[in-house]
């Protein structure tokens, strides 16, 4: 009897430590399982903080560029380009005829750096101190060619021809405010047409415009750059007008004194004149002073 006893005794105990090893058991991959949940959401959550610091620690620079309407294929290359190399600096163009640009820039309104279609419009913000004289620097060329509708239209093959009948309408920029037509305006002069042609004369706000009435068949020739007839579908090169009959087409650039982002600035000045830069605006069909 007193056998039984232990032998139902021992019997007791080892189920219950049975038991206690079993619950054991049962919680430890609880555990486990936990951990690797714990560990991945602090990962992510020291992920999304490092990214977070590292936006917070880059800045984009916007510099506005205040350019003459005949670069804008140019400089849209251009800006690619440089970005591409500068993250942390984006380009706002601002396109329009060199002198109506001066004059934003003389009342006031934003902008980093001028690219001129002629130096006297750089030279009248560096008499009044609105550009450094150490800052800026002659760029690039261009050319005057007179163009007509690429589908036909009078027949013209120098500046004499613009008095024929079948020409009744010439766009030209206003010499005023547009490089291209106070350009044209010397040419013309020069060979003693500018009166004559005062009737048919039909003005542009800028050398764009003048191209646009080309093409769009409201003139039936315009005087525009080279590097504007190049990129036209629907206009084509009557001729080139003789250079010796106008003064030379020169492209300034130049960083404006009022800028808040000097050193970016700078760094789009100094690409603008790099080789990279250089190449595609000959590709455009500008060419570089010598």
């Amino acid at each position: 009897m007193l056998g039984h006893i232990k032998k139902s005794t021992a019997f007791a105990l080892l189920l219950t430590m049975t038991a206690v090893v079993a619950a054991c058991g049962a919680s430890k991959p609880q555990s486990n399982d936990a951990g690797p949940a714990t560990e991945a959401s602090a990962s992510a959550s020291n992920s999304a903080s490092a990214s977070a610091n590292a936006n917070a620690g880059t800045e984009t620079t916007e510099l506005t560029v205040s350019a003459a309407a005949s670069l804008t294929d140019a400089l849209g290359e251009i800006e690619k380009a440089f970005e591409a190399e500068h993250s942390d600096i984006r380009l706002t163009f601002n396109f329009g005829s060199s002198g109506a640009l001066q004059q934003q820039i003389e009342q006031g309104a934003p902008a980093d750096l001028f690219l001129a279609a002629a130096a006297k419009n750089m030279k009248a913000l560096v008499d009044k101190g609105l550009v450094e004289e150490d800052k800026q620097t002659n760029l690039l060329n261009n050319s005057l060619v007179v163009v007509v509708p690429a589908d036909g239209g009078a027949a013209v093959s120098q500046l004499s021809d613009l008095e024929k009948p079948e020409v009744k309408n010439v766009a030209v920029g206003i010499p005023e405010s547009v490089p291209a037509g106070k350009y044209a305006q010397e040419a013309l002069t020069n060979a003693k047409l500018w009166d004559a042609l005062k009737s048919k004369t039909v003005q542009g706000k800028d050398v764009r415009q003048v191209l646009q009435y080309v093409e769009t068949g409201n003139a039936d020739a315009g005087f525009v750059y080279k590097t504007d007839a190049l990129t036209a579908d629907k206009a084509k090169v009557a001729f080139e007008v003789d250079p010796a009959t106008y003064s030379a087409i020169e492209y300034p650039v130049g960083i404006v004194k009022a800028t808040k982002h000097g050193k970016e600035a700078d760094e789009f000045y100094r690409y603008l004149q790099s080789q990279e830069a250089l190449d595609v605006f000959i590709k455009y069909g500008f060419t570089v002073p010598k």
